[in-house]
């Protein structure tokens, strides 16, 4: 657990509870101490942690208050923070599946449409290689892709990739990204889909 000391001495109410206030929406979890010297910043800081739900421990030392607040998350919000989990889809290739072209084409644009309608979505895409031509004018995902992107989704496209297909003037979804940033967003993923 996090510990952050808010020194607010010789400051009125409301400011002490203010930067309390602020201290706590800062953390997700950990303990703040805030030190103050007037009763009534004491009271009002202890009605803060009382309405929400926090555990509070008060010190009176040599004419100071020191207000230990312990913020937890209570297992609802741990479970939600969870099922946010940041995830990434990466499409490597035009076509799902191996065995028919025709059929893997099928496959693709029914795979990015019901993620477009699934209530799960991911955090991220990244689109490289053959799953570049998906990205681009004449695609027949376009209108799915646009509309996962509308939604907050990161589109990333491989630049080199779509210079290698010369197909760069073409992009029409998503935006021309590299390695570099491709791999960041990988490594802060809690789960990767290839695709």
């Amino acid at each position: 657990m996090k510990n952050k000391i808010i020194d607010c001495t010789g400051l009125n109410c409301p400011i002490p509870v203010i930067n309390t206030k602020k201290a706590l929406s800062e953390i997700k979890e950990g303990i703040i101490e805030v030190i103050i010297d007037n009763e009534i910043a004491k009271v009002n800081i202890e009605k803060l942690a009382n309405n929400q739900n926090m555990k509070y421990d008060v010190i009176d030392s040599e004419g100071k208050f020191i207000i230990k607040i312990i913020k937890e998350l209570s297992e609802e919000q741990k479970k939600s923070i969870k099922d946010n989990e940041k995830f990434t889809i990466v499409i490597g290739t035009d076509v799902m599946g191996q065995g028919s072209e025709e059929l893997g084409r099928i496959l693709i644009k029914g795979y990015i449409f019901a993620l477009s309608e699934s209530e799960v979505k991911p955090t991220d895409i990244i689109i490289l290689n053959g799953g570049v031509k998906l990205a681009v004018e004449g695609s027949n995902v376009i209108e799915s892709l646009r509309k996962l992107e509308n939604e907050g989704i990161k589109i990333q496209v491989c630049g080199t990739c779509l210079e290698y297909y010369k197909v760069k003037d073409q992009l029409k979804v998503g935006e021309i990204s590299n390695m570099y940033n491709i791999v960041e967003t990988m490594n802060s993923s809690d789960k990767i889909i290839n695709i």
